[in-house]
């Protein structure tokens, strides 16, 4: 079992940056890869970024891809999540979630709980 736990959500403007954490625990070797996806009241939850555990090729959501960034430290089995020029349809929970499978973008097996960000303008 393996558990995953956010951090450094919070409040900004419009254009500042946050970096958000993700601290797992447990069985973590089989993971395959580590990702973030985002939701809003409303709406599906949507892939944002991923990064696979053994080789750190990163996929990306095109409407992120050219200001957030995704890296992970295996030894310290975390995953971050590096947020720039922030807009306010970045509000959203983002969540830390991991994958034992074959797609970057789908089928990943355990979650975080969650932490709030708001972009306000």
């Amino acid at each position: 079992q393996v558990q995953l736990v956010e951090s450094g959500g919070g409040s900004v403007q419009a254009g500042d940056s946050l970096r958000l954490s993700c601290a797992a625990s447990g069985r973590t070797l089989s993971t395959t890869f580590m990702g973030w996806f985002r939701q809003t009241p409303g709406k599906e939850r949507e892939f944002v970024a991923s990064i696979s555990r053994p080789m750190g090729s990163t996929y990306y959501a095109n409407p992120i891809k050219d200001r957030f960034t995704i890296s992970r430290d295996n030894a310290k089995n975390s995953v971050y999540l590096q947020m720039n020029g922030l807009k306010p349809e970045d509000t959203a929970v983002y969540y830390c979630a991991g994958s034992r499978g074959s797609s970057y973008f789908r089928g990943y097996d355990y979650w975080g709980q969650g932490t709030q960000v708001a972009v306000s303008s």
